[in-house]
């Protein structure tokens, strides 16, 4: 019975550990999933070299905004916001 339970555990560590990287993209995988046409096949050529390049501006941008936010994040006296209240703060300054 031991066993059965050290290895339906291994398993499941194998089977997380094989997911982990696949939600982790890079910006430029993400892009890249995102260069497509407008009836859904994938880009080539300079079209797709364009909607990369305009996907990187932009989530580059994403990624500054969001630094930014996140550093004015902060209580009224002056504190580092945690939490649901930082979630907050920021998801209402990337909206505005």
């Amino acid at each position: 019975m031991k066993a059965i339970t050290v290895i339906a555990a291994l398993l499941l560590s194998v089977n997380v550990y094989a997911q982990a990287p696949a939600a982790a993209q890079s910006p430029e995988q993400a892009c890249e999933a995102k260069a497509l046409s407008k009836d859904g096949k994938p880009l080539s050529g300079a079209a797709k070299n364009s909607s990369m390049k305009k996907c990187m501006a932009g989530a580059g941008a994403a990624d500054t905004k969001q630094a930014d936010c996140e550093a004015k994040a902060l209580s009224k006296d002056g504190k580092k916001l945690s939490g649901a209240a930082k979630t907050a703060s920021v998801k209402k300054c990337m909206a505005g």
